[in-house]
């Protein structure tokens, strides 16, 4: 592609190298590579169930050692909520009428929606009348600037759940109840860091400006609250059907956001020890978020408990010279049965020189724990994966990573039963408390290409590596089985009628 001065201008006013578009281009015409899938996960082989017994020993063993670490709740809450509302914006368009089956529930159980007081406030004395009707007026007063401007905020700042006394939540609201309870210091101090765009971060600090001495006097515990904005720099460029770059009508290029995989740059420059990872749309009412807890802490338990031999191990194999044939034995089945890894066939034929810089090198990465939940329809989740030297791994997949022709992989694909709730617990810094460079462990042959549009233009769009999987592709990694209660998201309007999001049990 030849690139004129403007191109080069506004490429690098973006912080991208033209040879990175370049290579962009070459990916939208020869693809990715296809994850090679070895087998599904399974009790015991890439699986741990905790029995109430191991629940309790590793919520303990967190309890215990958690104190002296930094702790930070990551929070990926940059996108709007615009998604949540489409059947309602077909309503609005028309696509759709008012005896659609969403469009019905959204009106019939319109009083269950924590928003409802704030909606019915703008609504007014013809409020009954015009839910009745099924009038569009309540749908635009939801989503509209003139109204609560739903279709423009982020999720972030949607009220969630409404609860008996009166009192209601944002999404970001219930991210604080959870982050003290599990998230806190020696010094009862509770870091939250959230990933957000640009024109809503303000809207985002004051709302938690407003808040945040409510739930600090109420936890008896202080807030540190950290925002970064994915970077420009991570944008991918797109193009047109026929692979050539897709320019806007001004003649400029068209960059998108490069997705969830991008933000590994901003996981990178927390300084924290300890980092647990949840969507913002991944919450429920406190009455149900014992397992939740629970589970957290468990995790985090799982996680120190590993890095306490990992860091021994790494500690003994950084000036070695030999290592005996028990300690090698011990190392190669912690790392299979504790890290998701299993060293390919030919390392027994490795010099031992060379074998305790290959067990070193794989003992000293960085150290996911990943929850994980039983499902029958998983569209992709945990597995063993093959890696270019034979060697295997347990690795988060998509199913746009697999090759959908091969028989074989699909087989595999289909036997898996469980999904990835991007739950992670995650250690970033090594056997010396030095932080991990997270860039040098991510996997760039991973991504994704997906057909979109630009007012009626069809085009291509690349997003990088997922932040839970080719981002972390070179993690050592455990998957954990949680409860389906710690499993909550809300993709459309109407799961937040689900009991989950309501202040009070509606079983």
């Amino acid at each position: 592609m030849e690139l004129t001065t403007t191109d080069l201008d506004q490429i690098k006013a973006l912080g991208i190298l033209p040879t990175e578009v370049e290579s962009q281009l070459k990916r939208f015409k020869n693809g990715f590579p296809e994850i090679k899938l070895s087998s599904s996960v399974s009790e015991n082989k890439g699986l741990k169930k905790l029995s109430p017994d191991a629940l309790e020993h590793n919520i303990q063993y967190y309890q215990s050692h958690s104190p002296s670490k930094k702790l930070v709740k990551f929070v990926p809450a940059s996108g709007a909520a615009s998604r949540m509302f489409k059947s309602l914006y077909n309503y609005l368009q028309g696509t759709v009428n008012k005896d659609d089956v969403d469009i019905k529930q959204f009106f019939d159980d319109i009083d269950n929606f924590a928003f409802a007081n704030e909606l019915f406030a703008l609504l007014g004395d013809k409020k009954d009348q015009l839910i009745q009707n099924r009038d569009k007026k309540v749908v635009k007063l939801l989503l509209d600037e003139q109204g609560l401007n739903y279709g423009t905020l982020p999720k972030a700042l949607l009220t969630f759940h409404k609860y008996s006394d009166g009192h209601s939540n944002k999404a970001i609201d219930e991210h604080l109840i959870e982050g003290a309870q599990y998230c806190a210091d020696s010094n009862n101090l509770v870091g939250l860091h959230f990933t957000v765009s640009q024109e809503h971060l303000n809207l985002i600090k004051a709302h938690l400006n407003t808040v945040i001495s409510k739930f600090e006097e109420r936890f008896g515990k202080t807030f540190d609250i950290s925002y970064s904005v994915q970077d420009k720099a991570t944008d991918t460029l797109a193009v047109d059907m026929n692979n050539e770059p897709f320019r806007l009508e001004d003649g400029s290029l068209l960059f998108r956001p490069g997705g969830h995989g991008a933000l590994i740059k901003n996981l990178n420059e927390l300084d924290a020890d300890i980092v647990f990872i949840k969507n913002i749309d991944n919450v429920a009412a406190e009455w149900l978020i014992k397992d939740t807890l629970n589970y957290k802490k468990a995790l985090g338990g799982i996680l120190l408990e590993t890095q306490s031999i990992l860091f021994d191990y790494c500690h003994r194999l950084k000036n070695a010279k030999s290592l005996s044939q028990d300690t090698e034995k011990k190392i190669i089945d912690f790392l299979y049965t504790q890290l998701g890894f299993k060293v390919p066939e030919n390392f027994s034929k490795k010099n031992e020189v060379d074998k305790i810089t290959y067990l070193f090198a794989k003992l000293n990465r960085p150290l996911r724990i990943c929850g994980v939940v039983k499902s029958s329809n998983t569209g992709g989740g945990p597995f063993w994966v093959k890696d270019a030297d034979g060697a295997l791994s347990l690795q988060l997949v998509e199913t746009a990573q697999v090759h959908l022709k091969d028989e074989v992989q699909v087989k595999i694909l289909n036997t898996s039963e469980y999904a990835n709730i991007t739950d992670l617990v995650c250690g970033v810094k090594n056997f010396e408390s030095k932080p991990f460079d997270l860039m040098k462990y991510c996997d760039p042959e991973t991504g994704f290409i997906a057909e979109k549009s630009q007012n009626g233009k069809a085009l291509k769009a690349m997003e990088l590596p997922g932040l839970w999987n080719g981002a972390m592709s070179d993690w050592n990694t455990a998957f954990v089985q949680v409860p389906i209660s710690t499993f909550n998201p809300v993709k459309t309007v109407l799961d937040l009628l689900k009991k989950e999001h309501q202040g009070v049990s509606r079983l």
